[in-house]
């Protein structure tokens, strides 16, 4: 290619990433591929200056805004930031510094830097107008972004209003992140919807901001920490480290492992520290972020059109692994889904061994080009969820063959349908052994009916032998039956039989989970439940009548009213009537409020007596919150065993602290 070709050809690749991550948040290569693209596209540019065009990708920042909200213009660019993945990077940038600074022929020594946790999130502007918050806005093209306040304003992180005394005009940057509590319970929502699950924080934050209905936002636990200030010159401090601190005062959320540093070995040890220990963190952090502290030196070095001069990014190393392709095979899921997954030779990344990993579905196989027998590279996006990268191509070995999907279900042998429009296979057959046994799996699972000792291989044994065909034979069980099962004994089987009785008085809440109805997760379910009061009335409610239930959308509505007009369907929460499970009636929503209603718990440590499980559940049933991370809206902080920098925080705030003996009394008082 001629240089000509070879900029249009990179400015079209880049133009399409940008289109995926920041329009669509569903970037298709790594952050290391796209910047090399960006690299190789600015060496061009510099080579050959005649062929840049203002519309070239590095003469801007990001992609072109979300349909669906109003476009703003930003006060200021919002502008990116140059990375680096070595130490050698670091110091290059440090001499550039030095060199930018040097007066009289002389470059100094050592610059003072402020090093910070570069958060994985959605950057974000924020806009204080006599100290009340008037506008959230997303980055957008730098330029331009959407306006996201009404999202924005349910981000318990983000304050409403600022500590007096603040300027007339106060603007201020920084990211919307995940916590990684709030991301994984986001997560375990959507595999129990047979939704694929989000590759990493960023792409849920980035998700969560441009969902147009609020409510769902809210829903989400988001976070935010800013770390730029945007006013009138008389109101900025000096330097960097001092805005942090002024900004912290005004009540805004400052991440505060922040650490000023002489020199660039300072910096250095930081990162270096905090390359291994950020896995202890509560949020997702890709790196750190490298900047002048003096504003005045700032102002000295300036800007390019993409990125100031006086910043980098240092990105930690991601971890991968390579290991051996097995075979591919299928998992077919409790609403008949049917996905591919990785079957790998057992490989250790990141603090554990991976044996499997997702595939998410035949078009992404193909997309990958993965064949049974490759060399894989695989890594775990956003360090949680295994992730097959692609082949060592040069590696494959001879007659390596693309995979193909399975026509038929390799359970019960029905054939496999797909909608014209749709990318999941699903197997049609509601009987289908592999269906039924994740229905129990799910049924029985701890936020739901809470069977203990009812486990995936008890399950096989149950419906294998024909005793179990749907979730209500499980109350027909009965200690002879189980005894005969393999590694049952007479009082492993009675145990068991006494723990499916006791799940007959769950509440009606708990039991619609189980169910596994498409959308109608934990706190839809427990929604309804309480509004409701029976399954009877919930039954008979029209998808109108569900939507007047609080916080309960059309999408929800109207898998809840599907899943009950399907014969099979209404036949099993019939038969779970006639063993006694469902038919314990719950009080309508009362017109005064729950006794905890209002209140907001957060919990660290562990608790010796419980499960933290059943204290969120104990907490929401009472009409309570529980969100991950501490701030001057929490109203309690229950302390268990080896807590964490959550109480250091809430000590820091102020905020009541119960130890576990406290939080019992309290919740047997309410």
């Amino acid at each position: 290619m001629t240089p000509d070709e070879r900029i249009g050809e990179l400015r079209r690749l880049i133009r399409h990433h940008e289109e995926r991550y920041y329009v669509l948040s569903d970037p298709e290569i790594a952050d290391t591929e796209f910047d090399r693209l960006m690299d190789e596209l600015l060496a061009l540019e510099r080579a050959h200056p005649e062929l840049v065009v203002p519309d070239s990708p590095t003469q801007r920042v990001g992609g072109r805004s979300v349909e669906g909200f109003a476009t703003v213009e930003h006060a200021a660019p919002m502008l990116s930031l140059d990375n680096t993945y070595s130490e050698d990077e670091l110091r290059a940038f440090d001499d550039r510094v030095r060199r930018g600074l040097t007066e009289g022929g002389v470059a100094p020594e050592q610059v003072v830097y402020v090093a910070e946790l570069k958060i994985d999130g959605l950057s974000m502007s924020l806009t204080y107008e006599r100290g009340a918050l008037v506008r959230g806005a997303t980055r957008g093209d730098g330029t331009r972004g959407e306006d996201v306040t009404s999202n924005v304003r349910t981000i318990h992180a983000v304050p409403l209003s600022l500590r007096a005394p603040v300027p007339a005009h106060v603007e201020v940057r920084g990211e919307i992140y995940f916590p990684r509590a709030a991301f994984e319970r986001l997560n375990r929502e959507r595999e129990d919807n047979e939704e694929p699950p989000f590759a990493n924080p960023r792409n849920a934050a980035s998700g969560a901001m441009r969902n147009l209905d609020p409510a769902l936002v809210a829903k989400r636990g988001l976070g935010a920490f800013v770390y730029q200030l945007l006013t009138d010159a008389a109101s900025t401090p000096p330097s960097h480290s001092a805005t942090l601190a002024l900004m912290r005062q005004w009540g805004l959320p400052v991440e505060t492992r922040f650490r000023r540093c002489l020199g660039i070995d300072e910096v250095l040890a930081y990162c270096a520290e905090w390359r291994d220990g950020r896995q202890a963190l509560d949020f997702d952090t890709d790196g750190v972020v490298v900047k002048v502290d003096d504003l005045a030196l700032r102002e000295r070095l300036g800007s390019t059109a993409r990125c100031p001069r006086w910043a980098i990014a240092y990105k930690f190393p991601t971890q991968q692994a390579t290991t051996r392709l097995l075979r591919i095979e299928v998992n077919v899921g409790r609403t008949g889904a049917v996905t591919p997954f990785a079957v790998l030779e057992p490989v250790w990344l990141s603090g554990s061994t991976i044996q499997l990993a997702t595939l998410h579905n035949e078009q992404e196989v193909a997309r990958r080009d993965v064949r049974p027998g490759d060399l894989v590279i695989i890594e775990k996006g956003g360090e949680v969820i295994p992730k097959v990268i692609g082949p060592v191509l040069d590696q494959r070995p001879p007659g390596a063959l693309p995979w193909v999907m399975p026509t038929h279900c390799p359970s019960c042998g029905d054939a496999l349908e797909r909608p014209e429009d749709g990318v999941v296979w699903r197997c049609p057959n509601a009987s289908c052994p592999a269906r039924l046994r994740r229905s129990l799996e799910h049924f029985a699972s701890r936020r739901a009916m809470n069977i203990e000792g009812l486990g995936e291989a008890l399950i096989e044994q149950v419906v294998s032998h024909g005793l179990v065909r749907d979730a209500a034979d499980l109350y027909r069980l009965t200690v002879p039956a189980l005894e005969a099962l393999d590694r049952m004994g007479a009082r492993s089987a009675a145990k068991l039989v006494d723990q499916i009785e006791r799940s007959k008085a769950n509440h009606l809440g708990r039991v619609l989970y189980a169910l596994g109805i498409r959308h109608v997760g934990e706190r839809a379910a427990q929604t309804l439940a309480t509004h409701f009061g029976s399954m009877d009335a919930l039954s008979a409610a029209s998808e109108d009548d569900l939507q007047r239930a609080p916080d309960v959308g059309p999408v929800v509505a109207a898998s809840l009213r599907q899943y009950l007009a399907q014969p099979s369907n209404a036949g099993l929460v019939a038969h779970l009537r006639e063993v006694g499970v469902g038919t314990a009636v719950a009080e309508p929503r009362a017109p005064i409020d729950p006794p905890l209603a209002g209140q907001t718990f957060v919990l660290t440590g562990t608790l010796v007596g419980m499960t933290r499980e059943a204290a969120e559940a104990a907490i929401t049933e009472r009409g309570g919150r529980v969100t991950a991370s501490v701030s001057k809206k929490t109203s309690f902080v229950v302390s268990g065993t080896d807590p964490g920098s959550k109480l250091a925080r809430a000590q820091e705030l102020g905020i009541a602290v119960l130890d576990e003996e406290t939080f019992k009394h309290l919740i047997m008082k309410s």
